[in-house]
């Protein structure tokens, strides 16, 4: 049994991997993300690979495999947010009496929703942590295990995005508008 260089193999594979990923995960940004979970799960591998010219074909089945994990978690995540929406959305005995002040809180709502979807999970899980949850910045800390100043620096860069996302949002909606 030869010892396989890993570096060496998923470096030469890299790109067709790369292309499977994306073709299997269909968003951009987390293919870096699934092959980084290809590669550990290539260097912790239990049973060692004996035939070194099989190494393609064990890497693109570890490639499927990642890409389904990260899809099940990206509905996981989806399902979530989702739920959390439903459960925390106006009460309507709260709903406003005048029809337009209702209209216009429930397009506010719409819009930080899809600029939430837009952040990063990390970004968003904070945001909604703090605010849904009216965590303090201590009881972030704890359960986040990291510190306070951490947390405060987490939270104004992701209420920073969550606000160009907003403003992002509200210029695609005006311009939509005048073309109509």
């Amino acid at each position: 049994m030869t010892k396989i260089d890993w570096s060496a193999a998923l470096a030469q594979h890299d790109r067709w991997l790369r292309t499977v990923v994306a073709a299997r995960v269909g968003v951009a940004g987390a293919v870096d993300d699934v092959m980084q979970e290809i590669a550990l799960a290539a260097v912790r591998q239990r049973a060692p690979l004996a035939d070194a010219s099989k190494v393609a074909p064990w890497l693109y089945r570890l490639a499927v495999i990642q890409s389904l994990l990260y899809r099940r978690k990206l509905g996981r995540r989806r399902k979530l947010t989702e739920r959390y929406f439903e459960r925390y959305q106006a009460d309507p005995i709260d709903a406003p009496s005048d029809p337009l002040e209702w209209l216009l809180s429930a397009e506010r709502r719409s819009l930080v929703r899809q600029a939430l979807a837009r952040l990063a999970p990390r970004d968003a899980e904070i945001l909604l942590l703090k605010y849904s949850e009216d965590w303090s910045y201590r009881q972030l800390a704890g359960h986040l295990g990291t510190s306070e100043s951490a947390i405060e620096t987490r939270l104004h860069r992701a209420r920073q995005r969550l606000r160009i996302e907003l403003a992002g949002l509200q210029l695609a909606g005006i311009t939509d508008g005048e073309r109509k």
